[in-house]
């Protein structure tokens, strides 16, 4: 396992750039329904075809909880190993985080790669970090996620290992390497923490101007609509976590300016260490007056999104400011949701029941749109506006306003 990390060795990140197989396992615990593992595992599915990998068969097993030493049963984990050397696989990718001890066993029984979630959202990080601020974020993250395992990969030692606390040359190297990645994890916070006193200074020497965040689940379109907004070509692409640095542009409706950011999207199960690591980049989030959440609503489960975002804001002392709900994709939810005999005025009643659903239940205001055809985009702007404009009148009183 500790190979494929290669924490500060060159400029080769991520998983390697050859399409690798896989296949996904997941487990049913009495806390966790067949119907929601089979949606955490399309998730996991994207997130693999994100870092490069290609899913040729799904393992779901029921079990009370998950096994403490391979995850899954003993009768399940020798179905895998048959699958994975019959069809010559790559690697095995689990829907939870395994402990070390776990990667081990389960990586001498399979004879393959083990990845669990967080190394694998982990590994999409550090494939898309491009700023020193993000690389140096992704690399504490991946270390801390590390260090706890450390005792699992030395499995090169185990002749060496005695009894009790297998004392011993194996145990004095793997204290060693503890205490290297804990110099590492320091260095690296004391990096960052300089990195964020530049962004700080950056942020006070801007004019007075409403700040205006895009939130959101990853792959919504958050990109898409800043580009829109902003008329700036921020990269944007239809995989996971496109955007990992916060970019900030200056925007203008109707002569009225103000400071729009695009944030990292937001996932469930999104490992600790990383909302951690990112907190610095997540200050634009938190510095933010007025927050624009923008939801798929072509996504089957957009309402397990919104709360997903919901909870991650609430860590983060963000869901108290002000904010509009963006339903994005709307012209793709038409063409999931609605048969084709259904009339436009039976579309457009059906789209309002959806509208007051939703306003109802997350009790915010909303609009729908679509960012890729621009449909009700005008209407969106005024409403935009005018939110903005209250915000200035709340937390600019003394300025002139010019609009």
């Amino acid at each position: 396992m500790a190979e494929n990390w290669n924490v500060s060795k060159g400029k080769k990140k991520g998983l390697a750039s050859k399409i690798e197989l896989a296949v996904l396992v997941g487990v049913i615990t009495p806390a966790v329904s067949e119907d929601m593992v089979k949606e955490h595992l399309d998730e996991l599915e994207f997130l693999a075809h994100t870092a490069g990998a290609k899913t040729k068969k799904r393992f779901i097993q029921k079990m009370r909880h998950p096994d403490s030493r391979t995850f899954v049963g003993k009768g399940k984990l020798e179905e895998i190993a048959e699958y994975v050397e019959a069809k010559e696989l790559d690697m095995v990718i689990f829907d939870d985080d395994l402990t070390g001890k776990q990667t081990q066993i389960l990586e001498e029984k399979l004879k393959v790669k083990i990845i669990d979630r967080s190394s694998l959202i982990l590994d999409i990080f550090a494939s898309r970090a491009q700023t020193a601020q993000a690389k140096a974020q992704v690399e504490l993250a991946q270390l801390q996620y590390l260090l706890p395992r450390l005792r699992g990969l030395w499995t090169h030692l185990e002749r060496q290992r005695g009894g009790i606390g297998m004392r011993g040359p194996g145990e004095m190297e793997i204290e060693t390497d503890r205490r290297i990645v804990r110099d590492k994890i320091t260095l690296l916070k004391k990096k960052l923490e300089k990195i964020n006193k530049q962004n700080s200074t950056r942020r006070k020497n801007r004019e007075a101007m409403v700040r205006v965040a895009l939130v959101g689940y990853t792959n919504v379109g958050k990109s898409t609509l800043m580009n829109l907004l902003s008329k700036s070509d921020v990269f944007a692409e239809n995989k996971l976590f496109a955007t990992l640095d916060t970019t900030v542009r200056k925007v203008v409706l109707d002569r009225m300016p103000f400071l729009l950011s695009d944030t990292v999207g937001f996932i469930r199960k999104l490992p600790h260490h990383l909302i951690e690591s990112f907190n610095s980049t997540l200050d634009e989030l938190k510095e933010s007056d007025f927050l624009l959440h923008v939801v798929d609503i072509s996504h089957p489960n957009y309402e397990d999104q919104i709360h997903t975002v919901n909870r991650t804001l609430k860590s983060l002392d963000c869901q108290d400011k002000p904010s509009l709900l963006v339903l994005n994709k709307i012209d793709l939810y038409r063409k999931v949701a609605f048969d084709d005999y259904l009339s436009k005025e039976e579309i457009k009643e059906l789209e309002a029941q959806l509208m007051q659903k939703i306003e109802h239940v997350f009790e915010t205001d909303i609009i729908a749109i679509s960012a890729i055809t621009k449909e009700n985009l005008v209407n969106f702007k005024s409403l935009l506006k005018a939110r903005i404009q209250e915000r200035y009148k709340q937390v600019y009183p003394y300025k002139p306003k010019g609009w």
